[in-house]
């Protein structure tokens, strides 16, 4: 009887071990969660005439256009807002991925799939239209 209470007590151990790390796991997730919606990407233009700032779902949250844009064509303006768009929105995925690496384990699926899904909403789409 002594081998059946034995192997009783550690199959008990391993339950509130895997409980232990399911609620580890959830309070890191949840942390996660809270720490990047919080995040946003910034880039400047070399000549610092555009600024533009992304919200964590790299949406756009603040434009910036020094006087200076106004001795460009709006089409050369309109390619600069895109391109440092696309710099503002890199600049948010570097920080997705630092939050995520220093949340969770560096090889953790749940934070490889977390930055892959900002990996592939952020990249630029093959088939959009420049201005």
């Amino acid at each position: 009887m002594w081998t059946d209470e034995a192997a009783l007590d550690a199959a008990e151990r391993r339950l509130d071990q895997w409980e232990s790390g399911l609620a580890e796991r959830a309070e890191q997730a949840k942390s996660l969660s809270a720490r990047v919606q919080a995040l946003t990407g910034t880039a400047t233009s070399t000549d610092r005439a555009v600024t533009v700032t992304v919200d964590a779902t790299g949406g756009l949250l603040d434009l910036r256009l020094d006087e200076r844009v106004r001795q460009h064509s709006a089409a050369h303006t309109a390619r600069l807002i895109l391109e440092i768009t696309r710099a503002a929105r890199a600049d948010l995925l570097r920080q997705v991925t630092e939050a995520t690496a220093g949340t969770l384990d560096r090889d953790d699926p749940t934070g490889q799939a977390i930055v892959e899904s900002y990996r592939s909403r952020l990249r630029p789409d093959p088939g959009e239209a420049h201005a």
